[in-house]
């Protein structure tokens, strides 16, 4: 058997380039566990900063699950002090779920990441993800039945509200990676839930090597891999241009789209659109179930189209048009306020907050709704939209509901400055996935 054969500085290099464009001099942060692929990477990815008179930092995150991790940690932080590279470490702290650990632990690690990125105004963050790993994620998904989204598997540049996700090693063999290191002369961790059985992953990569004798290898896989992406980003070109012409959005945070456009178009790109407008209004982190899409379209196809809850999200007809608003029962719970600052709200809104009193920030609801709507001039907006609404909020009711121009004379409850409807996910003008293959 050949050799691997040990990644260099101009093949990073390559690796690089259609991943930009980036700064005149690039600011980076890498996830690194101390694992080969991520410590691999973030070796190359220093040399590659310094180079362009950039920085690193190198972020490992600390999830606390097993009793070694910190101690693994700090010793990622002590090898690279010895290579002079920035590391902070991040810790997942509170209480852990006892069901799906790694599916949570995967949630909070990106929300730690992306959070330090945003304080540190670095805007991409580079993943270590690599070839094998690619083919087990195609793998994972085709067993649970996924369409072109899903086996697209993971892509090499993923935009976020954080920073942009980079997987400079997508095309690259474990295998080479290794090899990297140890030219290096580096060591690296094994995580032992890697080993794990429990996990399917685990009993999954076991099975590599057989189906790589029956030519279904990791190289088939990835080619696969990007063949889908090419026809996923076709297809939702097509959603965009269907949403751009056929659908609007508003300050107060719904949207309006035009039913026969959806009825008209193929299946695939109407379910595409709609999957797109609910992820919009709801800011919920995860797309609405395919079946909740396909029996939304199917009634629409079928008559009159009828009030439905999708994905967070109530969707509905209003004058000819269907409309999408926020369904009350999904928004984030009040939040309390002391004074002044600035905040995003249910995943949708950016408020900033001047006073030093004290409030909660909440949801209008239908009951603010009902006491407010004999005080003011009736709003042009659906009745379902007013009780997403922000809401300022203190011991006798509403203080301030920006949207509808309202502020309760003589209340001391932080004051909003601004408010702007600022979706995390685009409805057109940028295709952004989930890192599960779905759409953002």
């Amino acid at each position: 058997m050949t050799e691997a054969k040990p990644l260099d500085e101009a093949e990073f290099d390559r690796l690089m380039e259609p991943l930009g464009p980036f700064e005149r001099r690039p600011r980076l942060a890498v996830a690194v566990s101390g694992g080969a692929d991520s410590l691999a990477l973030t070796l190359l990815a220093a040399r590659w900063a310094q180079t362009r008179r950039g920085s690193l930092l190198a972020l490992t995150v600390d999830h606390a699950l097993r009793p070694d991790s910190s101690e693994e940690a700090g010793r990622v932080g002590a090898w690279l002090a010895a290579k002079r590279i920035p590391h902070a470490i991040l810790r997942w702290s509170g209480t852990k779920p006892a069901r799906g650990v790694q599916a949570e632990a995967r949630a909070a690690r990106y929300a730690l990441l992306l959070r330090r990125c945003r304080e540190e105004g670095i805007a991409h963050l580079l993943l270590g993800h690599h070839r094998d790993d690619q083919a087990e994620t195609v793998l994972l998904r085709l067993g649970r039945g996924s369409g072109v989204d899903g086996l697209a598997g993971m892509a090499p540049v993923v935009a976020t509200l954080g920073a942009r996700l980079l997987r400079p090693l997508l095309p690259v063999p474990r295998e080479r990676i290794e090899a990297t290191l140890r030219a290096m002369g580096q060591e690296w961790v094994e995580d032992p839930s890697n080993r794990n059985a429990e996990f399917r992953r685990t009993r999954l990569r076991a099975l590599l090597p057989a189906l790589a004798d029956a030519g279904i290898g990791a190289v088939r896989i990835a080619d696969t891999a990007a063949r889908m992406a090419r026809a996923r980003e076709a297809l939702e070109r097509e959603a965009e241009a269907l949403l751009a012409g056929a659908a609007s959005l508003f300050p107060a945070g719904w949207a309006r789209i035009e039913p026969g456009a959806l009825r008209d178009a193929p299946p695939e790109i109407a379910l595409r659109a709609l999957a797109r407008l609910v992820r919009t209004v709801s800011g919920e982190p995860y797309p609405p179930r395919l079946d909740g899409l396909e029996g939304l379209l199917a009634a629409l196809r079928s008559g009159p189209p009828t009030r439905r809850s999708l994905g967070g999200c109530l969707v509905g007809p209003r004058g000819g048009a269907l409309i999408v608003c926020r369904e009350p029962a999904a928004i984030a719970p009040p939040l309390e306020l002391a004074g002044p600052g600035a905040l995003r709200w249910d995943g949708r809104f950016l408020l900033r907050l001047a006073g030093k009193g004290r409030g909660m920030l909440g949801a209008l609801g239908p009951e603010g709704w009902s006491a407010l709507r004999r005080r003011i001039d009736p709003p042009d907006l659906p009745p379902l939209a007013t009780h997403g609404l922000p809401a300022i909020f203190d011991a006798r009711g509403p203080a301030e509901v920006p949207h509808l121009a309202y502020r309760r004379a003589g209340s001391h409850a932080p004051r909003v400055v601004s408010v702007r409807f600022a979706p995390t996910v685009p409805l057109t003008g940028g295709l952004v996935w989930n890192d599960d293959g779905t759409m953002c």
